[in-house]
């Protein structure tokens, strides 16, 4: 798989596939720029090397649908003001004026098109909606390791027409998760939270062979139970004693849970425990990211509310890495092949 420095962009048009999917208010202003900060080396990059720069990101589910507050507006002003540099809103992701507008950019001057989800074509991996956004570019690269998992235009149709590789961020995300699953130290503790476990259990069935316990929520416990799930290594797996339904873990898993944590050596954490976002039963999960940051392992985070949770406790910069993908990431460590990675090889 090529990789962004394996290409000369001089002059070139460069269709970079971002991930600006990020939290925002119901009249559209941002909640967190976390996805819009990570990508920023990516274009940084292109800049520098002179290339001609155009992004692409979708934002929510508008279901083909022209949604205003789902413009992607605000999310080129933050762009601007991160990087000092103009950067235009396109009207649409296709069309004879942004391939117009393609060929003129400028140096300095970045282009952003417009939600690739206002077009249904998008989710459906269409072949021809993949031609005309290939039309916008003379390379491709895909910085979106969190929608890797997706077989959408952007993500597995476009690399069919253009040279294409991977973005910084895509590849750091892959080398952080290689050394999880290839070359951790041990003990190696997996702290799976949320509920649904039916999107977690061939993970968890995957994790346990190389993992030396996964930690698991009350919900997830309850699910396992409950739908009698069977896996290789049950013995691995703990979660708390009792009260699995509570909005909280009482002390007693807390400090089960923070023993097993404060030994290890490398963690991977995806999703909370309890209800966090009540300050009454925030203290589960607080304790288990205090336990990880001191622990002083190599830590891997991954996941929206595990993310907006560090977030507003001011932890983010305390982790080894928060990846931007949190079903791509369990995914990509139950030995899955992403579409999105798969089309760059």
């Amino acid at each position: 798989m090529k990789v962004l420095k394996d290409f000369n962009v001089k002059d070139k048009r460069v269709l970079v596939r971002c991930d600006f999917n990020v939290p925002i208010s119901d009249n559209g202003e941002i909640i967190d720029d976390f996805r819009i900060r990570q990508t920023l080396p990516t274009i940084q990059h292109l800049i520098l090397a002179k290339a001609k720069v155009v992004l692409m990101s979708h934002l929510q589910n508008p279901d083909g649908k022209v949604v205003p507050n789902l413009r992607l507006n605000n999310i080129a002003k933050k762009i601007s003001e991160y990087l000092k540099i103009k950067v235009a809103k396109a009207d649409d992701c296709i069309g004879d004026e942004v391939k117009n507008y393609s060929y003129t950019l400028g140096e300095d001057e970045i282009l952003l098109l417009e939600n690739l989800r206002f077009h249904k074509e998008e989710k459906e991996n269409n072949i021809e909606f993949a031609k005309k956004i290939s039309e916008l570019g003379d390379i491709y690269i895909n910085d979106a390791f969190s929608v890797c998992h997706r077989e959408h235009t952007s993500i597995v149709g476009i690399p069919k027409y253009l040279p294409h590789g991977a973005g910084l961020l895509l590849e750091k995300e892959i080398e952080v998760l290689e050394k999880v699953l290839k070359n951790s130290e041990k003990p190696m503790v997996i702290i799976i939270g949320g509920t649904k476990v039916e999107a977690k259990a061939k993970f968890i069935d995957k994790i346990l062979e190389v993992a030396d316990f996964v930690i698991v929520s009350g919900l997830i416990k309850k699910e396992i139970i409950e739908k009698n799930l069977i896996f290789k290594n049950p013995q691995k797996i703990i979660g708390p004693i009792d009260n699995l339904d509570a909005l909280d873990i009482d002390q007693k898993s807390i400090n089960n849970f923070k023993g097993k944590i404060l030994s290890a050596k490398t963690i991977v954490w995806n999703g909370p425990f309890g209800r966090f976002e009540d300050e009454n039963y925030k203290k589960g999960t607080q304790e288990i990211a205090k336990a990880i940051i001191k622990s002083g392992a190599f830590c891997v985070a991954g996941g929206g509310e595990t993310i907006e949770f560090l977030r507003k406790e001011g932890m983010i910069g305390e982790f080894s890495h928060i990846s931007t993908g949190g079903g791509a990431m369990l995914n990509y460590l139950e030995g899955d092949t992403l579409p999105g990675l798969k089309a760059l090889q």
